[in-house]
């Protein structure tokens, strides 16, 4: 069976935030030639697969997930030469590479958006987007009551009277998947980037697209910014499901691809249902990411996060952070002990059975960074305030040197600012230093990948002292012993292959973990 074998079912995957890998032509900005020069990097940190984020033609409103051609660089970020000729070397190095599609929303400056505007109340052009009437006698009240997932009303009012919907911001008007272009759109961008050679998709918001028909009122309790247990018809209609039955389709016909779904669905039936054997291959389970730093809380959500995908016959997926969330090391604190523990959740999570996508950066244990009023860049602050701010973990990597930009770009003005205590975490400094967290993350991968300890998809749980866990993997053999208590604890018997923080006396340190076999 292709699930058994195939190449992404326990892949590490790593996601490049293209703004902020590395800039080649000095405008402070990521860019396609940055990647492919940093490949041999890439290639020593031992990951099997890259996503990019969106480089296609954009505004950037939203970084390039407001896009105005799906099937075109943009400038800032290169060439469709340029992509060929990254996605060529990075294969020649064993690597694959997988892309973002965004098919809930497009650019206002999209030209179908164009055509809308300039089209009246009830025609084809319009009928591309979800366009309606206003409520009240004179239409001026919005059509309903939803919200942006950016914050503020999720409909913006056009000279002629009608209101558009954009679940994100007014700059990205959320298309009709009732209509039959919409669909046929998306297969042509999937064509497009399956014929250049990609590898696969993350689908962005997978569980958006579909809309309930007469677009019924939310609950106003729903929490936008987030999931939530109230109802919500804004996601996870179940016509979505045509959708990936679609887009699953067109990637059987390119054997050896395949699709993650970005899918923010806490009920687990429904979240099952999208790895579906003719839906999606993998679903980012986001439990790990919610979850504080706490053995029992930790074991409870992999237990449920290897649950889903069990009972839909998929890989599990695991990640603890991207390009939308708080850095891992400053989620558990900050400083040193943020670090600490994100070494030891690394170790937890790469010991897991399934796929795992790691954040550029987090191997060189980067944690948050404070973004000054007049540099922020994302629009979800500018609605939201700034508590709501994605940049803190969006920051440019720091590669060499001492000082900013460290090699991230020849132009000291980087699209964010780059703080100078970073001079410490740079993949120069970490590289050959044996203790650092760059060091511990190739060491992981490379174990991960070469011991025959990793086999098995199921889960032994130990009995282990209050504040902490320890697994087995059935199979494999593999043990991950993690400590979230105040005092060392004694680790179960066998070999210790690698540990977070070097042992005390044998034992495992508070804040810690460790593989043994």
């Amino acid at each position: 069976m292709e699930r058994d074998v195939a190449w992404w079912a326990q892949a590490v995957f790593y996601q490049v935030y293209v703004r902020s890998f590395a800039d080649s032509d000095g405008d402070g900005v990521g860019d396609l030639e940055g990647i492919r020069g940093k490949l041999g990097y890439l290639e020593l940190l031992g990951v099997d697969a890259l996503w990019l984020t969106p480089f296609y033609r954009s505004p950037m409103a939203d970084h390039g997930y407001d896009i105005a051609d799906p099937r075109d660089v943009d400038p800032m970020f290169g060439t469709l030469g340029d992509f060929d000729v990254l996605l060529t070397e990075a294969h020649k190095r064993g690597i694959k590479v997988t892309v973002d599609v965004v098919p809930n929303h497009t650019s206002n400056t999209h030209a179908w958006f164009k055509s809308a505007m300039a089209a009246p109340p009830g025609s084809p052009e319009r009928d591309r987007y979800i366009f309606r009437d206003g409520l009240g006698p004179r239409g001026d009240q919005p059509p309903n009551n939803w919200v942006s997932s950016f914050g503020g009303p999720a409909w913006t009012r056009v000279p002629d009277g009608q209101w558009y919907l954009h679940l994100f911001s007014p700059q990205q008007p959320d298309l009709n998947w009732a209509n039959h272009e919409v669909a046929a759109d998306l297969e042509r961008t999937l064509r497009f980037w399956l014929d250049h050679g990609v590898d696969g998709f993350r689908v962005d918001v997978a569980h958006g697209m579909a809309k309930p028909p007469g677009l019924p009122d939310m609950d106003p309790r729903v929490n936008p910014l987030g999931p939530s247990e109230f109802y919500d018809p804004r996601f996870d209609n179940d016509r979505v499901h045509e959708i990936h039955q679609m887009i699953r389709k067109v990637l059987d016909e390119y054997p050896g691809t395949m699709a993650v779904g970005e899918i923010w669905v806490t009920d687990e039936e429904r979240l099952a249902r999208y790895l579906r054997p003719d839906e999606l291959h993998l679903a980012f389970n986001f439990r790990l990411v919610l979850t504080h730093f706490d053995a029992d809380a930790l074991r409870t959500a992999i237990e449920r996060s290897l649950a889903v995908p069990k009972a839909a016959g998929a890989p599990a997926t695991w990640t603890l952070s991207n390009h939308d969330v708080w850095r891992q090391v400053s989620r558990y604190g900050g400083g040193e002990r943020g670090v600490r523990r994100a070494r030891a959740m690394a170790l937890v999570e790469l010991a897991l059975p399934g796929a795992v996508y790691l954040y550029n950066g987090e191997e060189l244990g980067l944690g948050n960074v404070d973004i000054p009023p007049d540099a922020v860049a994302d629009p979800r602050a500018k609605i939201s305030g700034a508590e709501f701010g994605r940049d803190a973990s969006r920051v440019p990597l720091p590669w060499e040197g001492d000082l900013p930009p460290f090699g991230f770009s020849r132009n000291p003005r980087t699209w964010l600012p780059m703080p100078a205590s970073w001079a410490s975490v740079t993949v120069e400094a970490q590289l050959e230093a044996p203790a650092s967290t760059l060091s511990l993350y190739r060491r992981a991968i490379e174990i991960r990948k070469s011991h025959q300890a990793f086999r098995g998809d199921e889960l032994e749980w130990y009995g282990a002292p209050a504040g902490c866990f320890a697994f087995r993997r059935r199979g494999g053999g593999l043990v991950c012993a993690l400590n979230t208590s105040a005092s060392p604890i004694a680790l179960p018997p066998g070999e210790v292959l690698l540990s977070s923080v070097p042992l005390v006396n044998g034992k495992l340190p508070p804040d810690a973990a460790a593989w043994l076999v």
